[in-house]
């Protein structure tokens, strides 16, 4: 019986849904991989519906989704691939260093606690969220403008907007000002991993230049929390935006965080 993982689990991030990973999906099962994208508790529907009624947002908590994630990796037979794009980067990591996944890979990831790089262009991106502490009890959107400043800010307008209408759903207010609270707080929050656990797998970074909402000083900054042993590596793509999986050469991409995660899988 082979060793080489035979599945693959994408988590999707905020402000969208897993049919960002759409793309992702039919190219993986054209590989002859099992592909999962669990989506977060309570936001089983597709973006129209969650558009239509956010309210499960409202009370949405970092540690729901983390549960809710380790229950669908618990019914797994073997350790697959663990992908994560921006917030899911850091659901990854949690999950990676609670024992789970063979190796992992995550894209334009949102940091871990502990992470204190904050670039202008992330304060700009989250400002709609954080600007009104109400927003920890609220589901908050982007508008158009918004959007395509923090996730598509190298798209033309018309490719922007098309995704802008098939992706966008609002964002858990509260988690994001969890994670901005987390590092004000003593002792460990919702996001915390253990950056000096050798027993966790393989992870790689990806980061896109021109990423607004999770810039590279992020990706980079987060990687080097990590201590010890374990592998752990950046990799920078020059052009791409926050939301790489839907830009323009995301196959190569796809290819190159496959090719990284099997080679490290253990």
């Amino acid at each position: 019986m082979s060793d080489t993982p035979d599945t693959i689990v994408l988590i999707h991030g905020f402000w969208v849904t897993p049919r960002s990973w759409e793309h992702w999906v039919t190219h993986y099962q054209d590989k002859g991989f099992r592909v999962l994208t669990p989506t977060y508790p309570g936001l089983e529907g597709e973006v129209e519906a969650i558009n239509a009624d956010p309210s499960p947002l409202e009370t949405l908590t970092a540690p729901q989704i983390i549960a809710h994630l380790s229950a669908v990796l618990d019914e797994l037979p073997t350790p697959p691939i663990l992908m994560g794009h921006s917030a899911g980067g850091a659901f990854t990591q949690v999950l990676l260093d609670r024992g789970y996944g063979a190796s992992a890979v995550v894209l334009n990831s949102a940091p871990t606690e502990g992470v204190r790089n904050i670039p202008f262009s992330q304060l700009r991106s989250t400002f709609p969220v954080l600007r009104n502490p109400a927003n920890r009890h609220r589901a908050v959107g982007f508008s158009f403008e918004q959007w395509n400043y923090a996730f598509t800010s190298t798209f033309d307008e018309q490719t922007a907007r098309a995704l802008y209408e098939r992706y966008a759903i609002p964002a858990a207010g509260g988690i994001l000002w969890d994670s901005v609270l987390a590092n004000l707080l003593p002792g460990p929050q919702d996001i915390a991993v253990n950056y000096h656990n050798d027993q966790r797998a393989p992870l790689l970074f990806i980061s896109g230049s021109q990423d607004h909402i999770q810039p590279p000083s992020v990706q980079r900054a987060n990687a080097a929390h990590y201590k010890g042993d374990t592998i752990t590596e950046v990799e920078l793509f020059e052009g791409y935006a926050h939301l790489l999986p839907a830009q323009q050469g995301w196959q190569r991409i796809a290819d190159v965080a496959l090719d990284w995660a099997l080679r490290h899988a253990r």
